[in-house]
């Protein structure tokens, strides 16, 4: 299904610039889990973006669009955000940020497996194969921290991965009467309401000194946001899916750089099925 208004290459660097950003909020948000909790996190990473998506849509003229919205819907997809985000953010105190991004990975295979369920999508032989060879592969990931029996940070990753599919799937059925403005509205109020009333019997004070981290967590977020949106109005979903996996290339750099965390041949092996498995199941859906 192309459109007229397909731009395929800006889409892929509308992705790729989204990526990037996220992954630098990523980093932001890891950097600051020795300080607050996830949930406090997951607050702080909604409201922080909150002042800059106002703006975006005050400016595209959209606001006056946000109370005609599906309620039940909206709050479902908050309730996935708040347990997606503050499960990812745990996962990025234990593990490195290309460890989980690669766990994090398995998303893709869990939103075509939950479509065969949930929108009755049709689902070849061959691409339950790939499905099954890239979750091998998680299991693989998820190897045990010490003497735990399973790595307590992989197990959070993919519990957030496993949200992340259930709401990707939630924002195909809300496209279809919402605007995209409305949701990213909505799913960071929501979260950063829901999230900041769990985190405050935990709740601890701000320092000053993690203000850029707040910052770059705001303009990264809100930016990221954007972009990927705009991604997917530039470009059908099958054409700009692949690029998502170009963050297992920022999330070892920022992981060389700020932590001296180098990767390991488990991980390159794991996140590389991982991610063969994803994109063959997009190459078939193209076909």
């Amino acid at each position: 299904m192309h459109h007229s208004n397909d731009r395929p290459l800006y889409g892929i660097l509308a992705m790729l610039l989204a990526v990037f950003m996220f992954s630098g909020m990523d980093a932001s948000m890891k950097a600051l889990t020795e300080h607050y909790s996830p949930l406090q996190i997951t607050c702080l990473r909604a409201a922080c973006a909150w002042p800059f998506i106002v703006l975006w849509l005050w400016h595209g003229n959209r606001l006056q669009h946000l109370l005609q919205a599906r309620w039940s819907l909206h709050l479902f997809r908050a309730a996935l955000g708040i347990v997606m985000l503050s499960a990812f953010i745990y996962a990025l105190k234990t593990l490195s940020l290309a460890d989980a991004y690669a766990i994090f990975f398995a998303a893709p295979l869990l939103i075509t497996m939950l479509s065969v369920w949930w929108l009755k999508d049709y689902v070849a032989p061959r691409q339950w194969v790939a499905i099954l060879v890239g979750m091998a592969a998680v299991l693989y990931m998820l190897k045990p921290e010490g003497d735990q029996l399973l790595s307590l940070g992989a197990l959070a990753a993919l519990l957030s991965a496993f949200c992340y599919a259930v709401s990707g799937i939630t924002v195909r059925i809300l496209a279809k009467t919402e605007p995209s403005g409305n949701m990213v509205f909505w799913l960071m109020t929501m979260i950063g309401i829901g999230a900041g009333l769990l985190a405050l019997p935990d709740w601890q004070p701000l320092h000053l000194i993690h203000w850029p981290y707040f910052l770059a967590i705001g303009i990264t977020g809100a930016i990221g946001q954007v972009f990927i949106t705009e991604a997917f109005r530039l470009a059908p979903p099958s054409v700009i899916a692949p690029f998502e996996y170009s963050a297992l290339v920022w999330g070892l750099g920022f992981d060389i750089v700020l932590w001296q965390v180098w990767p390991d041949s488990s991980l390159l092996l794991g996140a590389s099925v991982i991610m063969a498995s994803g994109l063959y199941l997009i190459w078939q859906e193209r076909r």
